[in-house]
């Protein structure tokens, strides 16, 4: 496999009072382009401090990250980024709010098209205090798109909404992954999210000190529809699978 993205033992540690503390260590994984990776683990395994350095946001300690050739040192419109909370701007309307990120690159166009790829078509007027919270992170998804990154970057992009909205984001970023085939890294904590999505599951240990505990290839044929995988003899095998290691993780640091 040729790597698009390049994560070469990265590490992060912060002083604190009682010493140095070790939240990543010798974090590697080579994301090919166009794949679409799920980084699932505990909460304070440090899954978001590896795509926070992804994003530029975190520098590391150890390692780097080359996206394309390029060793990454800062944010960049080589990547989108979509939040937990869709992070929108209250006093612009959501068509400005996409044009944040379309002003960002010069000669990109309307806002219009990434609201309608969103099912917002024709509320680009309106303003976030308006919108649902599914909606509102739709916004979020449409303005990230906007960007024509080369590396789309989700950090639990759905945890905060109900689960029938979030089923219904979650077919939505598939649907739209499917026409626009760009490179992911989404960390999530839910297991049949991450096998709807991703063609690998990169699992971590429990931190202090997390790394990769595990990789899993996800088998399902594309485009997915959740009723279908659902109806495959591996789909229970392969979620049980991650949930014994989860639960594994847990007992561990218990």
């Amino acid at each position: 496999m040729k790597a698009f993205v390049e994560i070469a033992g990265l590490g992060k540690t912060y002083a604190t009072p009682a010493g140095p503390a070790v939240i990543v260590r010798d974090f590697t994984l080579y994301v090919a382009d166009g794949e679409f990776v799920c980084i699932l683990g505990h909460s304070g395994c440090g899954k978001t401090t590896v795509l926070s350095i992804l994003m530029g946001l975190v520098a590391p300690t150890t390692g780097g990250v080359v996206i394309n050739g390029r060793e990454i040192d800062g944010p960049g419109t080589d990547r989108g980024v979509v939040f937990q909370s869709a992070t929108l701007l209250p006093w612009l309307s959501v068509r400005d709010n996409v044009r944040l990120a379309l002003d960002q690159v010069p000669g990109r166009g309307d806002a219009e098209p990434y609201l309608a790829a969103v099912g917002l078509g024709g509320l680009g007027a309106r303003y976030p205090r308006e919108l649902s919270a599914g909606m509102q992170q739709r916004v979020g998804i449409a303005r990230a798109f906007a960007l024509e990154p080369r590396v789309l970057l989700l950090d639990e992009p759905f945890s905060l909404l109900d689960a029938l909205t979030r089923m219904e984001l979650q077919d939505q970023l598939a649907a739209l992954w499917e026409r626009a085939r760009k490179t992911v890294v989404m960390v999530t904590h839910d297991v049949d999210e991450a096998l709807l999505l991703a063609d690998r599951i990169v699992l971590m240990t429990n931190g202090p000190a997390a790394t990769i505990g595990r990789v899993i290839d996800v088998p399902f044929a594309r485009p997915r529809r959740r009723e279908v995988i659902l109806a495959d003899a591996d789909y229970f095998w392969l979620r049980d699978s991650i949930v014994d290691f989860l639960e594994a993780e847990a007992h561990a640091g218990a």
